[in-house]
């Protein structure tokens, strides 16, 4: 077994935590875990060996387990249904199997801290201690989940649930259709939080701010809107950090201190760091971090990453390659990982850097010198391609190979034209939210000039993360593209200064009034260096079940999905994708994940350990979010 599992675990002492949750808990407070089921307290204080706890507590937990699959506990169903899970997750947990995966023993932490050993009862934090409250909560069958997070609240602002069962016709309808408006009008309180750069009132601030801009550069409205310019004036390298400085002491943009540090660190050890004059606009010039965290942070690097980027600055090529790219490169610039689609990297730069950018081991700054590889290089790989015929799907990116001019553009599709097994040709592109002027009519022609019906599609693969985000410059641009038949779709990074309740929602209610498709919610890669943006795997789930359920099928077509590294997309929505193996002092829960070939061929297994819920949960307490809003992310496995 051990031989077919790859860990990310082993590289770090699991007694060691990124995540600065505090380590240390009151015997007494432990020993609280198991109110709901005090049978396995008595079990781990009168086991004198682990393999006894462990004997006893699958004893117990088998036992639980067929008394609820054998309806003897009286619950309510779906409290029944997670009993069931998490008594599972339990078994799972204390099983050697799941020691062996997690490369620790849960168990030993859980039995020496219920026996009040001094070493285990300093290192455990809070994160462990609720990780199994509400396991035993679940497992018991009073975890009140049943009731869900909602209704609760509904019921507290006055909106009573009808129970529809004992009613009948349009009694029964008129009721529900009233309920319902109750509850999507208890929702709008939510939205209202995540305005979009569509309202009103956000298009006339940063028409303000634009101006504001434009004064500051001594351009005009033309220049502003030319792609040229915004290309030409990316704030990058030490310019750019003299133009931050400048905008915060004239007044015009205020950026923190600690912000300025940070990137003259960038600066300093060439650490990918830019951003486009029209992004810059996006964020509020006044208020920094009140209502734009979302967008700064995409931009504005924490001192966490920078750090770990300094560290690993030389050896980052490799450090940083979640993806083990470098082995997936039959030929240079061609990435495959999958059956019938591959990836031409065509630019290996943009005109904006996401802090969290999956290749910050390779996009190394906005417009790098040497990042267009020379056409020569270009058909070379096409002719891989042309040789190729399993490719029916191409996918162009880098970098942002929207960045590249117009020939070059229309020279890579009249080849990939060429290849009648291409049935899709896909441009992945950030152009739409960093420098959406770029979009012109002439490349939206160009991109549409190849579509042919019955034979070949055209598509656009971009990345919004927030509503914020969608502009007006946005859907004059994304018009351009429909107009010609080009299809758009959304890929966020689920990361987590943008997952607060409803806030993806707001972003595909943003996204399909401009005509764009939701199509993939990313898990942010796991790299250790962008631990700032990292989420819980449950909260991604949670955000699935929860919150985009409430909308149109047609407004959330998005799956939501985790890379493992080196092998590819998994599934969240699916149960057969992950194990939940162990829990770690720290309270990061150890996944085991099933690559997408599972099924199809043999494969590898990949061990993960995930971000604690509760310094989540602490994290967005900071930013002024209500803990309780989000309880039910702990029964989410």
């Amino acid at each position: 077994m051990e031989k077919r599992m790859e860990s990310a675990v082993s590289t770090f002492n699991v007694e060691e935590s990124p995540w600065g949750l505090k380590q240390g808990v009151e015997h007494e407070r432990f020993l609280e875990v198991f109110e709901p089921l005090p049978e396995i307290r008595e079990i781990l204080l009168t086991s004198n060996t682990l393999e006894e706890a462990r004997k006893r507590l699958s004893k117990f937990a088998e036992e639980l387990l067929w008394k609820y699959k054998n309806g003897e506990i009286n619950v309510d169903p779906i409290d029944r249904w997670l009993g069931i899970e998490a008594t599972s997750v339990f078994l799972n947990i204390i099983s050697e199997y799941g020691e062996k995966a997690a490369g620790f023993s849960t168990l030993e932490y859980l039995w020496k801290a219920t026996r009040g050993d001094k070493h285990v009862l300093s290192i455990i934090t809070d994160g462990f201690v609720e990780e199994f409250r509400h396991l035993f909560k679940a497992m018991a069958g009073v975890s009140g989940y049943s009731k869900g997070w909602l209704g609760p609240k509904l019921e507290a602002a006055g909106i009573k649930f009808v129970d529809f069962s004992k009613i009948k016709g349009r009694k029964a309808a008129l009721a529900r259709s009233e309920y319902l408006d109750k509850e999507w009008n208890y929702i709008r309180s939510y939205l209202k939080k995540y305005p979009s750069g569509l309202d009103r009132e956000i298009i006339e601030k940063r028409k303000r701010q634009r101006e504001q801009l434009m004064e500051y550069f001594g351009i005009t409205e033309d220049e502003w809107f030319d792609y040229r310019w915004q290309f030409s004036h990316v704030l990058k390298r030490e310019k750019g950090l003299e133009t931050l400085r400048e905008l915060n002491e004239l007044g015009i943009v205020k950026v923190p201190e600690d912000d300025l540090r940070q990137v003259e660190l960038a600066v300093k050890y060439r650490i990918p760091w830019g951003i486009t004059p029209h992004y810059l606009h996006l964020w509020d010039f006044q208020e920094p971090y009140r209502y734009d965290r979302h967008v700064r942070r995409q931009v504005m690097p924490p001192e966490w990453y920078m750090d770990n980027m300094i560290v690993h600055r030389e050896d980052r090529e490799y450090y940083f390659d979640f993806m083990g790219e470098h082995d997936t490169s039959p030929i240079d610039l061609v990435t495959r990982r999958y059956v019938t689609i591959a990836i031409l990297k065509a630019y290996d730069t943009c005109p904006q850097i996401c802090v969290y950018c999956q290749r910050n081991w390779e996009v190394l700054e906005p417009f790098m010198a040497g990042s267009f590889p020379g056409w020569d290089k270009i058909e070379k790989a096409l002719d891989w391609f042309a040789e190729h015929d399993s490719m029916m799907d191409v996918l162009i990116t880098g970098g942002d190979p929207i960045a590249l001019s117009d020939k070059i553009i229309d020279k890579i599709m009249s080849r990939l034209a060429e290849m009648d097994h291409v049935v899709n040709i896909r441009w992945g592109t950030r152009i739409l939210v960093t420098v959406p002027m770029r979009i012109t009519d002439s490349l939206a022609e160009i991109l549409g000039s190849y579509i042919e019906p019955g034979k070949r599609n055209v598509a656009i693969s971009t990345h919004f993360e927030t509503a914020y985000e969608v502009t007006p410059e946005v859907a004059e641009a994304t018009y351009k593209l429909r107009k010609q038949g080009i299809y758009i779709y959304n890929q966020l990074v689920y990361q987590r200064n943008v997952s607060r309740r409803f806030e993806n929602v707001a972003l595909r209610i943003a996204l399909k009034k401009v005509g764009i498709d939701p199509y993939y919610t990313f898990y942010p890669k796991g790299k250790i260096e962008q631990k700032d943006y990292l989420v819980p795997i449950a909260r991604v789930v949670q955000e699935r079940k929860e919150e985009a359920r409430l909308l149109p099928g047609q407004f959330r077509p998005d799956e939501p999905v985790f890379n493992v590294p080196r092998m590819g997309k998994n599934h969240l929505r699916a149960w057969q994708d992950r194990e939940l193996v162990g829990i770690r002092p720290d309270g990061s829960r150890i996944y085991l994940m099933h690559p997408w070939e599972k099924g199809i061929s043999e494969t590898k297994l990949y061990t993960y350990p995930d971000v604690p819920i509760k310094e989540y949960l602490d994290y967005l307490e900071s930013i002024g979010e209500d803990p309780n809003d989000y309880w039910t992310i702990w029964y989410y496995y």
